[in-house]
């Protein structure tokens, strides 16, 4: 009883804390929040129908940065980190499709050329729906190299 009663507290507290972070913002924009038993993670919905533009940024910039600082925000409160995958709109659907096609295309450059083929300029979070794609196929392996804002993806055939 005690674990669902603390997973409704988290709910909640990352709830105000986003609407708090939004007020500060100047945004109208309103907030769900909803437990991702699959990604482990809370998944945090901004609904906003004249903002959505605004708040996602330009490629992403914008979305990313209000999930950091509310990550931070609600680590303070919580005393722990939570995972919190932030959303507007149908942006994250658009960004996995976008990535899922840049992977095939990219294993089929691998194939077809037998050369390891880089992907530069992905956050961690880009690379990881990458890798975790390409992991399905059985002639395709990826890794990531390099350190901090020079890490890169690289895809190559086994």
């Amino acid at each position: 009883m005690d674990k669902k009663v603390k997973k409704i507290d988290r709910a909640k507290i990352i709830k105000k804390s986003a609407e708090e972070l939004l007020f500060l913002m100047g945004s109208k924009a309103e907030v769900e929040v909803a437990k991702d038993k699959e990604n482990d993670a809370f998944l945090v919905n901004l609904v906003t129908t004249d903002e959505t533009g605004l708040l996602i940024g330009r490629h992403g910039e914008t979305i990313l940065s209000i999930q950091a600082v509310l990550g931070m925000i609600v680590k303070r409160k919580l005393g722990e980190w939570v995972r919190l995958i932030l959303n507007v709109g149908d942006w994250r659907e658009r960004e996995e499709i976008h990535l899922k096609e840049l992977a095939s295309q990219t294993a089929a450059r691998a194939k077809e050329t037998q050369e390891p083929q880089a992907l530069y300029n992905l956050t961690p979070a880009q690379r990881r729906v990458i890798h975790l794609f390409l992991s399905a196929d059985p002639e395709i392996e990826t890794e990531s190299q390099g350190e901090g804002k020079e890490r890169f993806l690289t895809v190559r055939k086994k």
